[in-house]
């Protein structure tokens, strides 16, 4: 991953428990929609094989890489299949520490203030400040006030609405999962619905 690019559009799709037989159209449709960043996550059935399928049609069109990452097991893994960068719901030291030393991008995720400097310190990448949803973007602005220098990334309950508070608010990057790749619209293959609703979060960013 590089860090440059993904700043310059820091919207992350979270893609959880997907069929590995829809990966051809869904990434197609992510990626004609505007999408550059794309987490899978590691708890998906078949995780390292839908990454390494997802790699393998998105080219470089896509950066790809892996969520849900709690073990060195599951980080070895992911790795292994392609993923170019590792995210988590928690701060696990060993697994940002092996990140930190192959340079390659990491964002553990924290809540409070205590979590949020401790992941930091431990050498995010940026901090997934996660389940967002429960303060929304005011909990941002109040924890940039002692934290102007750490890069935070919203997780959870933002939406093409609310995507501009997070970012005038101090939120570095943004990530949508569910409301985007619902289960009802994969299982019916209706990928023209999910690439208009990855569409409204590119508009949103465009603006």
């Amino acid at each position: 991953m590089n860090i440059a690019d993904f700043k310059r559009k820091p919207i992350l799709g979270i893609l959880r428990g997907v069929e590995a037989d829809v990966i051809e159209p869904l990434v197609e449709a992510v990626i004609s929609a505007g999408l550059e960043t794309l987490e899978i996550t590691m708890n998906t059935v078949d995780a390292p094989e839908i990454i390494r399928k997802a790699k393998k049609i998105c080219g470089n069109r896509l950066t790809l890489g892996a969520g849900t990452v709690l073990t060195m097991q599951d980080l070895k893994s992911a790795i292994g299949s392609g993923a170019s960068f590792i995210v988590m719901p928690v701060l696990v030291k060993d697994i940002v520490g092996y990140c930190l030393n192959n340079k390659i991008p990491v964002f553990p995720g924290a809540f409070s203030p205590q979590e949020i400097y401790q992941a930091h310190e431990a050498g995010a990448t940026m901090v997934k400040v996660f389940p967002a949803r429960f303060f929304g973007p005011e909990y941002f602005r109040e924890l940039k006030g002692p934290f102007d220098k750490i890069e935070l990334l919203a997780c959870s309950g933002v939406t093409p609405d609310n995507l501009k508070d997070y970012f005038s608010s101090g939120a570095s990057a943004v990530s949508f999962g569910a409301s985007v790749f619902r289960k009802d619209w994969l299982a019916k293959g209706d990928f023209e619905s999910v690439a208009q609703a990855v569409k409204k979060f590119i508009h949103a960013w465009d603006k």
